[in-house]
């Protein structure tokens, strides 16, 4: 996915972040876990996010992966998505969707928003 994001839009989702960190430290400790889990995978951002919304994730799913792969990442999500303030991070991604996941998840990972100004293809 192609996104093109200002630099208040970025921060703003920052500072959104932030808040989530500090009023709910375990979800994003969760979140962290999940963000650190794909990019160890090298899994693509929008599968993540796409099954921590419930979307259909099917376009973006990992081909050549082993099943068992698959669903231990599948579990490790819902643990995340059992979490009992998970509306609080699915509305945070709602909220700024035009960001997109890639990039969410980058400032999740402590990426400042100056760093991913401009356009970005990152899945």
């Amino acid at each position: 996915m192609v996104t093109l994001s200002s630099v208040d839009e970025l921060q703003t989702t920052e500072e959104a972040l932030e808040k989530i960190k500090n009023s709910y430290p375990e979800l994003f400790k969760k979140l962290l876990h999940i963000v650190g889990l794909t990019r160890a995978f090298q899994f693509k951002y929008q599968y993540m996010g796409c099954l921590i919304m419930d979307e259909d994730a099917s376009e973006f799913t990992p081909e050549f992966v082993m099943p068992s792969v698959i669903s231990l990442y599948k579990e490790e999500i819902q643990k995340l998505k059992d979490d009992p303030d998970i509306h609080i991070l699915q509305k945070t991604f709602v909220d700024y969707e035009t960001i997109g996941y890639a990039k969410i998840s980058m400032l999740v990972l402590g990426q400042s928003p100056e760093s991913l100004l401009g356009a970005s293809y990152i899945k």
